[in-house]
């Protein structure tokens, strides 16, 4: 099992479109993914589940966990975390 805290810093966190953005790459892997809402301490979800990450009410300035176990993880892990940190398509806020 891999996993990586980030922090998000796009503007509108991961709603709507940029949470699209995060679960079509999370499909990609074999690997299953978690993403949990470090900050607000709600429970993991499936990365792979629009309604699932969702429902982690992740917010600009949130500290998010993802963590991969399988084949890819470490791969997945790392892909995500670039992707969240290039802002998930949005501009990213300093």
């Amino acid at each position: 099992m891999t996993s990586v805290d980030v922090e998000i810093r796009n503007p509108s966190g991961l709603h709507a479109r940029p949470a699209a953005t995060f679960v079509k790459a999370a499909a990609g892997f074999r690997s299953k993914v978690r993403l949990q809402n470090v900050s607000s301490g709600r429970p993991e979800g499936d990365a792979k589940s629009l309604l699932a990450v969702l429902a982690c009410g992740v917010q600009r300035g949130h500290t998010v966990r993802v963590t991969a176990d399988g084949e890819d993880e470490a791969e997945a892990v790392e892909s995500l975390r670039a992707l969240i940190e290039s802002g998930l398509g949005e501009a990213v806020e300093p």
